[in-house]
C-alpha cells in the first residue's frame, strides 16, 4: 500500500451550485463548464494535456516558481494557492465562485473570481487566459475594452473584467505584481461598481455563506474536517436551479488507463437518490435535501406510466445522446472523450426503489418545506406497479452493463424496497387497503429473491438469479432492510465477498469480465459499503481502521474520485465523485463516537 495517494488527480474544486471549476496544484483552472454544470467547458485542459497547442486553461504564473502550497479557507469552498520562488518571493491566488444571500434569494452567478496579491517583494507574473468552446474545437474571437476582454463563441460569450493591465493580459506579457489585482470572469455583462470593491465584497459574503452552512450541520464527533469537506463537495455537486445533483463535475476521466471506460457523469442518476438523501438527512442539510426531493418528485410527475430512466439531465432533460469528441486528446491521452450518456436508454430496475425510498422522507419528515400527501403517494404507486412488473425481468443492473442483461439481485431487492416503502407510506396516510396491497406485494417479491438469488453450494447470495458471480451491491442488503445484518445468510455472503472482491481496504464492484474486460481498479464507494457492513455485523474496530485508511486516499484537498488502483493507490475516474463523498459521510456518521463520549 502506498504511503500517500498519487497527485495525478490532485485538483481543487470551487463552485456555487450553478457552475464549478477544477484547479490544479499550480493554480491553473483546467476544467470549468459555463453557464451550467453540464455545459460546453470553457476550460478543458484537463482532457487535453499534452496537446501541441496549450489552450483551455486560466493560469497566473510566477517567474522562477519552485514550489506551491494550497489550502481551502476553513469551512468554505474558497481555495488559496501560494506559489514561491527560491528567494521566498511569492504569489497568492484566491479562487472562488460567488454564493450568498441577496434580495431574499441566493446569488450564484455563472462567475469565477480570482484575487492575486504579492506575498514578498514584487514577483514577475504572467496571466494566461485561454478559453475554448465546442470541446476544444472553437477558438473564441477576442475583443478588448478599457478594463475587460470579451471571448466570443457561437453559443456563449465570456467577459473578463480586471484591474490588471489589459494589454499585459492580452499579450501574456511578464509584469511585476506590486499590489492586489482582481479578475472577474463570467457572462458578457458589465459591472456597475469598481472591480476590487465587487470582488472583495463577494469574497467576504461567500465566506460568510459557507460558514453559516457548516454551522448548521449535524457533524459527528470524529472526522469533522473530512465530513465538512465532503459536505461542501456534495453541495457543490448540486444544481440549485432545479435541485438535481450530478454524479461528478467531469466527463471522460477514465476508470482505468486504456480500457475505454470513460463516461460523462455531469447528469443525475436516480440510483443515487437513496444514498444522497441518507447523507443529506444525516447531516441535517434540509434545504439541499428538499430541493433534491422536489427534483425527484418532478421526475415522477413527468412519467405518466411510472417508467423511470436510469439518468436524466440536470434540467430534467430525458435525452442525453452520447457522442465521442475528436478534438480533445483525453485525460493523459485516454480516449474516447464522451459527451452525453447512453445509459438514459437503459433499463435499470433498481431506480424504482431508490426514488421511492428517497421520496418517502417527504411523507414522514416535518422539516421538509413541501410535505407529500395522497397525490404524491398515488404518483409513486405508478413506480411501484413498475417494480412489481419488472422485479424478475433482466436489466442492465446497478453497474450499467451494456451488453449483458440479467435478473440482477440488487435490482430485484430495490423493487422489493419500492413495495415495502409504499406500504409504510400508505399506513402513514391511513390508507389501510393500499398498505395491505403493497405489503403483500413486497412479501411475494422477497420470497422469490430469497429462493432464486441464494446459491446453496456457495452459501451466498449472488449477483443475479441462479448465478454464481458476486457483486458489491450485495453488501447493501441490510442497509435497505431486506435482511438483518447478523442473519447467517448475510454473514456467509459477506465472507464470500471478502474472499472474491476485497483486496485490503479496496473492494471491486465485481470481478467477472464485462463489455470492456475484467475491471482492474476498485470502486471507492464499495469500500464504504464494506465498512458499513462490517459495522452492522459488529466488527466495529475493524470498520474504523479501514475507514481511516480510506480517508488517506483522498487527494491533498480532501476530494475523492470514483476508482482506485489497488497496486498504487492512485485515484482514477470522474472527480469529485458524489457516490464516494456520500459513502464517506454515511460511514463517518455511523462509526463516530457519540458526543457524550467526547465532551
Amino acid at each position: 500500500m502506498p504511503e500517500a495517494p498519487s497527485a495525478n488527480l490532485d485538483l481543487g474544486l470551487i463552485g456555487n451550485c450553478q457552475i464549478g471549476a477544477l484547479i490544479d496544484d499550480w493554480g491553473r483552472i483546467v476544467w470549468s463548464c459555463m453557464p451550467r454544470l453540464d455545459s460546453d467547458p470553457i476550460f478543458d485542459r484537463l482532457l487535453d494535456d499534452g496537446a501541441d497547442v496549450e489552450d483551455g486553461f486560466f493560469a497566473i504564473e510566477m517567474e522562477n516558481a519552485v514550489r506551491c502550497e494550497r489550502h481551502y479557507i476553513a469551512k468554505t469552498a474558497v481555495l488559496v494557492t501560494q506559489v514561491y520562488d527560491a528567494a521566498g518571493r511569492g504569489l497568492e491566488i484566491t479562487d472562488f465562485a460567488p454564493r450568498f444571500e441577496q434580495f431574499g434569494r441566493t446569488h450564484r452567478p455563472a462567475m469565477l473570481i480570482r484575487i492575486i496579491r504579492p506575498i514578498k517583494d514584487s514577483p514577475r507574473i504572467r496571466v494566461r487566459l485561454r478559453p475554448r468552446f465546442g470541446y476544444g474545437a472553437i477558438q473564441p474571437v477576442r475583443t478588448r475594452g478599457t478594463h475587460h476582454i470579451r471571448y466570443q463563441g457561437d453559443m456563449f460569450t465570456a467577459r473578463l473584467t480586471t484591474c490588471a493591465p489589459v494589454s499585459y493580459v492580452m499579450a501574456e506579457s511578464l509584469f511585476r505584481l506590486h499590489r492586489p489585482m482582481h479578475f472577474i470572469l463570467g457572462p458578457d455583462e458589465g459591472l456597475n461598481r469598481p472591480i476590487a470593491e465587487i470582488a472583495n465584497e463577494f469574497l467576504e459574503k461567500t465566506i460568510g455563506y459557507w460558514h453559516r452552512l457548516i454551522g448548521h450541520l449535524h457533524l459527528p464527533a470524529d472526522w469533522q474536517e473530512e465530513v465538512i469537506r465532503s459536505a461542501i463537495t456534495l453541495k457543490l455537486c448540486s444544481f440549485e436551479e432545479t435541485g438535481a445533483i450530478v454524479a461528478a463535475h467531469t466527463t471522460s476521466l477514465p476508470e482505468a488507463p486504456g480500457e475505454g471506460r470513460n463516461w460523462d457523469y455531469r447528469y443525475c442518476w436516480v440510483r443515487d437518490a437513496l444514498f444522497v438523501v441518507r447523507a443529506l438527512n444525516g447531516l441535517g442539510t434540509i434545504e439541499t435535501m428538499g430541493q433534491y426531493l422536489v427534483y425527484l418528485r418532478d421526475i415522477v410527475a413527468e412519467s405518466a406510466t411510472g417508467f423511470l430512466q436510469p439518468v436524466y439531465g440536470i434540467g430534467l432533460e430525458p435525452v442525453l445522446l452520447e457522442r465521442e469528441v475528436e478534438t480533445l486528446r483525453g485525460y493523459r491521452g485516454n480516449q474516447p472523450v464522451r459527451v452525453g450518456n447512453q445509459a438514459f436508454e437503459h433499463h435499470q430496475h433498481d431506480g424504482y426503489g431508490s426514488v421511492i425510498l428517497a421520496v418517502a422522507q417527504t411523507f414522514f419528515d416535518h422539516r421538509v418545506a413541501e410535505p407529500a400527501g395522497i397525490d404524491a403517494f398515488q404518483a409513486l404507486e405508478r413506480l411501484g406497479e413498475m417494480a412489481r412488473e419488472l422485479y424478475d425481468k433482466p436489466d442492465a443492473g446497478l453497474w450499467e452493463l451494456r451488453q449483458n442483461a440479467r435478473i440482477h439481485t440488487h435490482s430485484s431487492m430495490m423493487c422489493w424496497a419500492a413495495c415495502d416503502r409504499l406500504a409504510r407510506i400508505a399506513r402513514q396516510l391511513g390508507e389501510t387497503e393500499r398498505a395491505t396491497y403493497w405489503s403483500d406485494s413486497a412479501a411475494a417479491i422477497k420470497a422469490v429473491i430469497l429462493r432464486r438469488a441464494w446459491n446453496e453450494s456457495m452459501q451466498s447470495f449472488v449477483s443475479s438469479f441462479e448465478g454464481t458471480d458476486l457483486d458489491a451491491a450485495l453488501l447493501l442488503m441490510p442497509a435497505t432492510g431486506f435482511i438483518q445484518a447478523k442473519d447467517p445468510r448475510f454473514l456467509s455472503t459477506l465472507a464470500a465477498i471478502e474472499q472474491r472482491l476485497v483486496n485490503g481496504p479496496y473492494v471491486f464492484r465485481y470481478r467477472e469480465a464485462d463489455d470492456f474486460g475484467e475491471p482492474e481498479h476498485a470502486f471507492i464507494v464499495c469500500s464504504f459499503w464494506y465498512i458499513e457492513a462490517l459495522h452492522r455485523v459488529g466488527r466495529r474496530d475493524e470498520a474504523r481502521e479501514l475507514f481511516k485508511t480510506m480517508q488517506g486516499h483522498a487527494n491533498s484537498l480532501g476530494l475523492m474520485s470514483e476508482h482506485i488502483d489497488v497496486k498504487t493507490g492512485e485515484m482514477w475516474g470522474n472527480l469529485p465523485q458524489t457516490y464516494s463523498h456520500v459513502g464517506l459521510i454515511t460511514c463517518a456518521l455511523q462509526l463516530s463516537r457519540p458526543w457524550s463520549d467526547v465532551v
